[in-house]
């Protein structure tokens, strides 16, 4: 396997070689595997937790890691995406990590096959490494997550962590249900309800998403207060009820999951976080090891 697009470039073999090496990686932190490679972070959106996990990673592995920020690079002057990107390749990187708000960039980037293009975020449709720690999480919590029940939690149809997400944990054996207003709803053919309090009852996990009014022409709501009063995840929604609660970062505090919950054992986003470098460590390692 040369690149990460989606999940869907990912056979079960791989996903399961991802896991037990991300399992094995914290355990006991890895000797320099990838000392000879060098890789580049092409970020044009914003990220906080993506950019310096996959960082970390890398330099966990060895691997020397260059930055190249696009708002002083040539695309500023002109120069096509692709052409920025062909001569990067020139420099004979090993890969190129990159985030992008269009859906198709990275997949136009990996058909040029200049490099290894893995990708950290793509338009409000893919994020492989996130859903990849996400089941991460989820399996280290339950073992078997077959026929385990997820609510996926607010605004679905903006981001690219709940349809990753949907495309993975359904391969993999999960029932997931949508909970959303209709305008935050994408077209699917999974279960969809307005209001977690109608499955919460029967649900395993809860995965949280960050409110993007922003993203929408038409106002659902009038403010976040609005929204939080609907969507936001509390210790009285809760109650005592064993229930994983996820959240990709970065959390609108009393918006998308209560002060009270995110100190809670079940709330499991800082996990993720420290996750996401293992997965990112072995997500490397299979590109650029055991393909």
């Amino acid at each position: 396997m040369q690149h990460l697009v989606d999940t869907t470039n990912l056979n079960r073999l791989q996903i399961d070689y991802i896991l037990n090496d991300a399992k094995e990686f914290k355990i006991k932190k890895p000797i320099a595997l990838l000392r000879d490679k060098l890789l580049i972070t092409l970020f044009f959106e914003s990220s906080t937790r993506t950019r310096s996990s996959f960082e970390v990673a890398a330099k966990r592995l060895g691997a020397s890691v260059v930055h190249l920020d696009p708002s002083r690079s040539s695309t500023n002057k002109g120069e096509t995406l692709e052409d920025t990107f062909a001569n990067l390749c020139a420099m004979e990187p090993d890969g190129v990590i990159i985030r992008h708000e269009e859906n198709t960039i990275p997949q136009q980037l990996a058909q040029m096959q200049l490099t290894s293009v893995i990708n950290a975020g793509a338009g409000n449709d893919t994020h492989p490494t996130q859903a990849l720690l996400d089941l991460f999480t989820i399996k280290e919590h339950f073992g078997d997550i077959k026929g385990k029940k997820i609510a996926i939690v607010g605004d679905i149809i903006s981001s690219r962590v709940a349809h990753s997400n949907i495309r993975l944990l359904e391969r993999m054996g999960m029932e997931i249900t949508l909970v959303a207003p209709p305008s935050f709803m994408p077209q699917s053919n999974l279960p969809q309800v307005e209001n977690l309090e109608e499955i919460i009852d029967k649900i395993d996990v809860i995965m949280s998403l960050r409110a993007q009014l922003e993203r929408h022409a038409t106002p659902v709501f009038e403010n976040y207060d609005e929204y939080a009063k609907k969507y936001c995840i509390t210790t009285e929604l809760l109650g005592d009820r064993d229930i994983l609660v996820l959240h990709p970062g970065p959390v609108m505090r009393n918006i998308d999951i209560s002060d009270a919950i995110l100190d809670d054992k079940r709330c499991k986003v800082l996990e993720q976080v420290q996750n996401g470098v293992y997965i990112r460590m072995a997500v490397l390692k299979l590109l650029f090891l055991d393909s």
